[in-house]
């Protein structure tokens, strides 16, 4: 487990594709016991350890996952991923199609399908579908991907996936959104780069960047990207 920040109210992890961040019906063992027991060790806590859980990213996805130490963080993170106020998440894709455009903005609305776990682009005015924004432009080329920086400007569900295959750039790997392969590890090239946020308690601007993770697919193509 790779530790990205920590202090008394808040502690950032590197999340490893094929993680889960929260406990589910798989019944693996999830980052956040991970980053209890640390905490325990560390510190030498007696009994248990309190961490709030204010965001996920999928089981396949890595990257930076920020977890609370004190209610009072947890609470005032909880608001902030809700609304989207004071903070801003980075993504990397790695693609093997290449957008019409170097960069642009993105707006579709999207219908989450809870039982197939995926969700759809479809027609403005769709009931219950929830308007999705993205920014992105291409900050990287190899002779066989492409390498795209996103900004979210809602948080939906597979926002980004869901986008980008709408636009013909499904992520290298992610056969739900319409990639032809796999890769490897089962993971798709989807990695939560940076966030930016106004500290729940100190009140000071703290940004947080994960090292891309450390395989064939992100080292070879991607080591040294443009920024």
């Amino acid at each position: 487990m790779q530790i990205l920040y920590e202090d008394n109210h808040i502690i950032a992890v590197n999340k490893a594709v094929g993680e889960i961040v929260q406990g589910d019906k798989t019944g693996d063992k999830p980052l956040s016991e991970e980053v209890k027991n640390y905490l325990k060790q560390k510190y030498g806590k007696p009994g248990n350890v309190f961490l709030g859980v204010p965001h996920r990213l999928d089981r396949p996805t890595s990257g930076v996952v920020v977890f609370a130490r004190t209610s009072k963080a947890l609470t005032r993170l909880n608001d902030m991923f809700r609304s989207h106020s004071e903070i801003q998440k980075t993504y990397w894709a790695i693609t093997q199609n290449l957008p019409t455009q170097p960069q642009g903005r993105l707006e579709h609305y999207l219908l989450r399908k809870e039982k197939e776990n995926k969700s759809y682009v479809v027609k403005p005015g769709t009931p219950n579908s929830q308007l999705a924004i993205l920014e992105y432009k291409v900050i990287g080329h190899t002779e066989r991907y492409h390498l795209l920086e996103i900004n979210l400007l809602t948080g939906r569900h597979h926002q980004i996936r869901a986008q980008l295959a709408a636009i013909g750039c499904p992520i290298k790997g992610d056969l739900k959104y319409g990639a032809k392969r796999s890769n490897p590890d089962g993971g798709i090239c989807l990695h939560a780069r940076q966030i930016t946020f106004t500290h729940p308690v100190t009140h000071e601007a703290i940004t947080i960047t994960a090292p891309t993770p450390n395989d064939n697919i992100w080292q070879n193509n991607f080591g040294n990207p443009e920024q």
